[in-house]
Order: structure tokens, then sequence, then C-alpha cells
């Protein structure tokens, strides 16, 4: 079944190149709010069945106007909250850059455990779990036709993004997840495939179908 890995629009935060961490309060700016709304738009004609947010503001009000045109009410999962950032949660990126933790944020991301907050490998794994777990629930009860939205945050996109292409933690920095964009990946009883990454064109098209397991090699076309 196939999730919509849904990136938050821009925030105050990211304007101003500060990392908002699991602050309160931090909410969307106008190309932010235009950028929640032209997602009724680009998804509202889609058989969206379920959106799953993170509890954090910016969340909330990317998922608010294509919930309110699809007669959803979205479900608050803890799991997918963004990193805990610990003592650099509201520090600006260009300071953080000279700590020496960020070399190893940005080239060994596995062994990240950021003070006094959490590490990306426990990230990855409270994310993953979170998706999973909830594409198997509507799966088992919505049939493989129906699509469901995750909102949530870059770095935690990220990290699924990678479990899903097969590729180690370490490698996820290599991913792009700008604001409002769109990353799909179906779910099957075998593996997953990755559909989209970084989607931010005016609609999403998702197949209805994929090369099943048995076809050997890459491109079928």
């Amino acid at each position: 079944m196939p999730v919509i890995l849904l990136r938050h629009g821009r925030s105050a935060s990211n304007t101003a190149q500060r990392l908002a961490g699991r602050s309160e309060g931090v909410d969307l700016d106008l190309t932010g709010h235009e950028q929640a709304r032209a997602l009724v738009d680009r998804l509202g004609a889609a058989p969206v069945r379920m959106i799953v947010r993170s509890p954090l503001l910016r969340c909330d009000r990317t998922v608010q106007p294509l919930a309110a045109t699809l007669g959803l009410a979205p479900i608050i999962d803890e799991r997918l909250l963004e990193v805990d950032y610990g003592t650099w949660t509201g520090r600006s990126l260009a300071d953080l850059s000279k700590e020496p933790l960020w070399a190893v944020v940005q080239h060994h991301p596995s062994a990240a455990v950021f003070p006094g907050g959490e590490g990306l490998a426990h990230v990855q794994a409270r994310a993953v779990g979170a998706v999973r777990e909830h594409d198997a629930r509507l799966a088992a009860h919505a049939g493989g036709d129906a699509l469901w939205i995750a909102c949530t945050h870059g770095d935690v996109i990220k990290s699924v993004l990678a479990d899903a292409l097969g590729a180690h933690l370490d490698s996820f920095q290599r991913i792009t997840v700008d604001p409002a964009s769109l990353s799909v990946i179906r779910y099957t009883p075998l593996r997953p495939f990755v559909i989209h990454v970084n989607h931010t064109g005016a609609q999403l098209a998702v197949p209805d179908g994929i090369a099943g397991d048995a076809v050997v090699g890459g491109s079928t076309g």
C-alpha cells in the first residue's frame, strides 16, 4: 500500500535557519501556509484514506486544509515527532556547523547522538516502525489501492526513505526532502518500493501497480 511521506510546509525556523526541533509554537510562514493550501489541489483527488501526523504545530497546520477537504480527522503519532535535538534545539545552523558533532551528523549519522537528546538510529527505528504499523493496519481494512499520508519532518522522512531503499543510515544525508515535498513508498509483503522522492510538482501521480518481485533487473520500460 502506498504511503505519502509529507514534510510540513516551510516554517518560520526554516526561514531563520534555526534548528526548531521540538520547540513549541513553531508555525508555518506565509509560504508554508500557501504550500498547505496547495496540497488540496495536489492531493485532493487522490484516494487518501488516512492522515497520520507528528504532534507538532507545523505538521498540524500543514494537513489542516487537506484534511478538511477530505473529511478526515488526522491521527497523531508521537513516533513521527521531530528529532529530539537536545541542547541543539533553537540554535542557528551557522553556529551548529562549528560543533565537532556536526561532522558526525553529516558523514556518520548512525553514530550521532545529540547532547541531551536522541540518536538518529533511534529516530529511524521509531519512525519506520510507525509507518509500517499504520500501513499494515490500513491494508488489512482498506485493501491495497488506498493511499495514506504521514506528515512529519525532514530528517525523519529521510531516515524512512533510507530504510525503504535498503541504504545504510549513513547514506541518508544524500536524500533531499524539501518543505511540503511528497515522497511515496509502496510496502509489499516482501519489500518496499520507492516511487517518488522529494516531489514538489503540481500534482502527484501514484501508479496503480508496480512490478512484482518476480521481475529481475532494473527498469521495466
